[in-house]
């Protein structure tokens, strides 16, 4: 939680897309700091995190409703439980109707 006040430092997909690619070609996270003009190494460290889990797609902002989903399979696995949780619902609540 930052202090009152506070402003943050935001960066360009651009800059952190060739951060990443410098960190793939063998650069360390203070080596990238001082090229880029980054004020925090651990910036870094958090940004190649995010991109090998998620690739380019991490750094697009997220906040707010998403129009479309990074993992339709997932999504769509997701719609099938909760279809299927509400049906064995429904399935108790009309074997309790019935006795």
């Amino acid at each position: 939680m930052g202090i009152k006040g506070q402003q943050y430092q935001t960066y360009s997909f651009d800059l952190k897309m060739e951060a990443m690619k410098m960190k793939q070609n063998g650069y360390t996270n203070t080596q990238i700091t001082e090229k880029l003009q980054i004020k925090d190494k651990d910036r870094v460290k958090f940004w190649w995190r995010k991109f090998r889990k998620d690739g380019e797609t991490a750094f697009i902002d997220q906040r707010g409703r998403r129009n479309e989903y990074k993992d339709q399979d997932l999504y769509i696995k997701k719609l099938e439980m909760e279809n299927d949780i509400l049906k064995k619902y429904l399935e108790i609540l009309n074997e309790e109707v019935r006795k």
